[in-house]
């Protein structure tokens, strides 16, 4: 009997490997046992530098790419959840590690998924400096895989935003979405299964549904490290589960509120089509998805913010 016969295939788990060599930036730092990754040219640019970690998933997205068949954006997908997070504190990535796991190694999928990944960390920073790709039968549905991302980045203690200082009538700047991103799948699926929608159907767009469902998140990390670098930015929140008011005050000190135009902002198309489909309350809409702001920031100084980055938008103030 060999290890095949219980489902592992111990081949395909080198041609991975050489998968992730063969598109890594990196290449020399591939396949060993731990990720090596040399700090001491990082740090000359710190006075007093922290390191910044966080770690995500993608969700049930995953099953909707496995039906459209169309991979690569949950790899940036991935890489967009982590580093997002971290620039919260105004971290730039230093490096990344993902986790796939699945019943049956499909070479194809994988390789589409860590071509998203590099694509994400092209546009953030960072390189994949590593991970672990584990094919477990009789855990895992031999046609589906999960995906976890792990990143960790740098930034300088005295500027990591303090939200102590976040006062009443601090202005609360969003930057759109490029869409859903990558929360609120399981509701996205009921009502595409429950009203019989076709995800291949084109709805006015020019392009088949499952396009605009599967839009990449979007990756802020370049927009906002151009901001920082020159005003002052009291709280920022990545607008991920939850919606865009409860991800927003997490970034508040204790006892402040934050009051949304929403009469400001731009929603786009798809969550009117799923509000309309789904017949969803707005409410519950505003609570599950983004609603066409990804990243906000907090600041007093909001005209010296729109003038850097003029795609900021004023959507809302701190009470």
């Amino acid at each position: 009997m060999l290890y095949k016969d219980a489902g592992v295939n111990l081949n395909k788990a080198q041609k991975v490997v050489k998968i992730v060599k063969k598109l890594s930036l990196k290449r020399d730092i591939i396949g060993g046992f731990g990720g090596l990754f040399e700090l001491g040219e990082v740090l000359k640019d710190y006075e007093n530098p922290v390191l910044v970690s966080s770690t995500d998933g993608v969700g049930t997205k995953i099953k909707l790419a496995l039906e459209a068949n169309y991979l690569k954006p949950i790899g940036i997908d991935l890489v967009a959840m982590c580093v997002n997070d971290i620039l919260t504190v105004g971290a730039r990535p230093l490096f990344f590690l993902d986790y796939y796991a699945t019943g049956r190694i499909d070479e194809k999928k994988f390789e589409s998924i860590i071509r998203g990944i590099n694509e994400g960390l092209k546009q953030s920073g960072g390189i994949l400096l590593g991970g672990e790709t584990a094919e477990l039968p009789g855990m895992i549905n031999e046609e589906i895989f999960d995906v976890a991302g792990f990143v960790v980045g740098i930034v300088d203690k005295n500027k990591i935003p303090c939200k102590e200082n976040i006062k009443p009538g601090d202005v609360v700047l969003g930057l759109p979405s490029n869409g859903i991103h990558s929360n609120g799948f399981s509701l996205v699926r009921k009502v595409l299964r429950d009203r019989g929608i076709d995800i291949f159907r084109d709805y006015g767009t020019g392009q088949p549904l499952y396009r605009e469902l599967l839009k990449p998140t979007r990756i802020y990390v370049k927009d906002i490290l151009k901001v920082l670098d020159k005003i002052d930015i009291k709280g920022m929140a990545h607008i991920t589960g939850g919606g865009l008011v409860e991800n927003t005050e997490r970034a508040l000190p204790e006892g402040r509120s934050v009051e949304i135009y929403w009469d400001q902002i731009k929603i786009p198309w798809i969550f009117e089509f799923l509000m309309e489909k789904g017949d969803i309350p707005v409410e519950e809409m505003r609570r599950v998805f983004n609603m066409g702001v990804g990243f906000v920031v907090i600041t007093d100084s909001p005209d010296k913010a729109r003038i850097i980055l003029p795609e900021l938008q004023e959507i809302g103030v701190v009470r």
